[in-house]
């Protein structure tokens, strides 16, 4: 079942965040405190963002928040990799907007391969000095066929 979140769902979407993260990316686990991630999902992403759930029964799966032309967060559990839950919340983005751009770190080659597979192109790379983690990152671009 997907579902628009509310701040009562806050809790399971940091902790999808985490695990979803830590699992990317290794090399960053321990950046941040299950504190400091309900503080983040509370104060920025749900004050700012509409944040959709993938939930397989009543666990949540998958969560994608989204604001004007930007996905902001994108995280499945590993648990549900290969049943196209991040393809549904990817989705439900790309169908409230013409076009969306995202950022994913340039070592995240399955996200780069899941963008690209999902029509976004490669359109600007940085070298991490604008990213809270100092890592190289990428910037994707998606459009609307047609438009």
């Amino acid at each position: 079942m997907l579902r628009l979140l509310a701040l009562t769902d806050m809790d399971a979407a940091a902790q999808v965040h985490r695990i979803a993260f830590d699992h990317a990316m290794p090399w960053l686990v321990g950046l941040h405190t299950p504190d400091e991630d309900r503080w983040f999902y509370r104060e920025r992403v749900f004050a700012a963002c509409r944040i959709w759930g993938r939930f397989d029964d009543d666990r949540l799966s998958g969560i994608i928040a989204f604001s004007e032309g930007r996905v902001e967060q994108l995280y499945v559990l590993p648990t549900a990799h290969g049943r196209g839950v991040g393809t549904e919340l990817l989705d439900v983005a790309k169908h409230a907007c013409e076009r969306r751009e995202l950022w994913t770190f340039q070592r995240n080659l399955p996200a780069r391969r899941f963008y690209e597979a999902r029509g976004f192109t490669r359109v600007e790379q940085s070298d991490g000095t604008r990213n809270e983690e100092k890592e190289p990152d990428v910037r994707y671009l998606w459009t609307r066929a047609g438009r």
